[in-house]
């Protein structure tokens, strides 16, 4: 009988504070199977992926149980014998691809450096390999793609890059860690059919944490669900999905059904424009990124702006922030025209509008605390006092449910939904007139994702707040879109109220991004490629 090639054992995790974040985790992974790991932010999930080698993130640390591969117990390891395994044993697959490699080295340079560093390959077969690789995963020119330094192509293809520099020594095991989360729909379905292969092809045995419960199910073999660092949950994907045991795992199952219903939003039948984006057009450097789009955003109301990676969704919303300059068209704030510039906006104008960021991890210094966070806009736009600043934080911390005690601590203690609840309250902390998300939600797990779009709409119907969110995710442009834009390699295809948007005739780029949508079905992803292959 086969031996796991991955076993975990009675792991615990704490931080340096006591807290115990894993809690007798015991997981058993066999050669060539998928184990995928669910759960809420905070759970544990990436804290066994990156124990699974034997680290600790920053300020934590292993304390009790073992880590054994192939039978190895690598905590007994001296450091040269762990870094031995890393890379040839177990490698790691992170989901920020773009934070993840260096910038000042090639492609190339990334892929290969593992291979020659662990003696797997001579760097002239490691880069024959490479080149055999990006053809396979139908990367662009494969012969020169190498070439191209990480900010020279899109978060798709650094994506597969990363895939392809993880089993370039030949491991047993990868730790994949939500992947395809800052991926749009339509690249996601490339990027999991592609590491399905990998999986099958090299005959890989695999960790795959994320948190949507429909892109493990196309994926895992057996899904482990976690809950504040202990296993709520271990059983095939059929059973999770089918017939779930634990009411945690039934309110997962049940909060991924219903983010696919659609809801109709009613629209108010008196538009008050606030922006009017007309005709836009944008470059960087001679390649044309927006193409004559206009949107308009009324007062109250969220503005949905959906396409895949590339179609412009981030550069519209820097042209509207001032941080990439318009090549022509009108912008219009509040009745005034908005310089193209940010530097030549007043104060005034820079208040009103506020972004809210993709990834709260990064968007928040990690030496500052939550009241000097929220606090310095107050202080910047309104010169407060400091007992005023810290009123008004305290105020801000309550609207966003948030404790009061959390003013003294720094976002790196903070779970992910706790971070984007304080980007939150440090955009209101302007008092703005419109909002502009930036994926908001894309690195939190479904239930909190969902308690943060309910605060976003609870804050609207408070403040009369409007938001312009970009997201490639249309479970959210359902639940909380007055209208859409369809965006498509720069140029608008799609635009109305999002009933509307969403209902046929679909134009053929808004049917698509549908169907790309992923399903709570095992067999969606094999149906979806097929139906493609036709």
């Amino acid at each position: 009988m086969t031996s796991p090639i991955l076993k975990i054992q009675n792991l615990r995790i704490e931080n340096l504070a006591g807290d115990v974040l894993v809690d007798n985790a015991n997981l058993s992974l066999m050669p060539g199977k998928v184990l995928g790991l669910i759960g809420e932010s905070g759970a544990g999930k990436s804290t066994i992926g990156l124990a699974a080698m034997s680290y600790a993130r920053g300020g934590c640390k292993i304390t009790g149980g073992q880590v054994e591969i192939d039978g190895v117990v690598i905590q007994e390891l001296s450091a040269e014998g762990r870094a031995q395994f890393r890379g040839r044993r177990i490698a790691y697959v992170a989901q920020s691809a773009a934070a993840s490699f260096n910038p000042a080295h090639t492609i190339m340079d990334q892929v290969c450096e593992m291979p020659v560093h662990h003696g797997v390959r001579g760097r002239i077969e490691a880069e024959a390999w490479a080149v055999e690789m990006f053809r396979t995963l139908e990367l662009p020119d494969p012969e020169s793609f190498g070439a191209r330094y990480p900010h020279q192509v899109s978060g798709g293809q650094l994506q597969r890059a990363m895939a392809i520099m993880a089993i370039s020594a030949n491991p047993d095991i990868v730790v994949f860690d939500e992947p395809t989360t800052a991926l749009d729909v339509t690249t996601q379905i490339e990027v999991l059919v592609l590491i399905k292969k990998l999986i099958r092809d090299y005959n890989i045995a695999a960790l795959y944490i994320t948190h949507d419960l429909a892109v493990v199910a196309q994926i895992a073999d057996h899904i482990m669900v976690l809950r504040q660092g202990k296993m709520v949950e271990l059983e095939t994907t059929g059973n999770i999905l089918h017939s779930p045991k634990q009411p945690y795992t039934k309110e997962l199952v049940e909060d991924r059904q219903t983010s696919d219903v659609f809801r109709e939003i009613i629209l108010k039948a008196d538009r008050e424009v606030i922006l009017d984006a007309a005709h836009i057009t944008a470059h960087y450097g001679d390649f044309e990124v927006l193409k004559d789009v206009s949107i308009t955003v009324a007062k109250g109301e969220t503005v949905a702006i959906v396409g895949e990676s590339g179609s412009g969704k981030t550069s519209l919303a820097r042209v509207i922030v001032g941080l990439t300059e318009r090549s022509s068209g009108d912008l219009t704030f509040l009745g005034q025209t908005l310089s193209p510039a940010l530097k030549h906006r007043s104060r005034d104008d820079l208040r009103k509008v506020q972004l809210i960021y993709q990834q709260p991890d990064v968007a928040l210094n990690p030496r500052h605390t939550v009241g000097e966070i929220i606090g310095r806009p107050i202080k910047f736009y309104f010169n407060r006092t400091a007992d005023e600043v810290r009123e008004r934080t305290l105020e801000l911390l309550e609207q966003v449910g948030l404790p009061a005690d959390y003013i003294d601590r720094k976002s790196i203690a903070l779970s992910g939904g706790q971070k984007q609840r304080i980007c939150i309250a440090r955009a209101l902390a302007a008092e703005p007139t419109l909002i502009i998300c930036d994926e908001p939600t894309s690195a939190l797990d479904q239930l909190v994702a969902d308690e943060i779009l309910k605060l976003l709409q609870k804050l609207q119907d408070e403040l009369g707040l409007s938001y312009l969110v970009i997201t490639h995710d249309l479970g959210i442009v359902r639940r909380i879109a007055h209208r859409t834009a369809v965006l498509l390699r720069g140029e608008l295809v799609a635009s109305g109220a999002t009933g509307d948007i969403f209902k046929p005739p679909f134009h053929p780029y808004t049917e698509k991004l549908l169907q790309s949508v992923p399903e709570l079905r095992e067999s969606w992803l094999e149906e979806i490629t097929a139906k493609r292959a036709e």
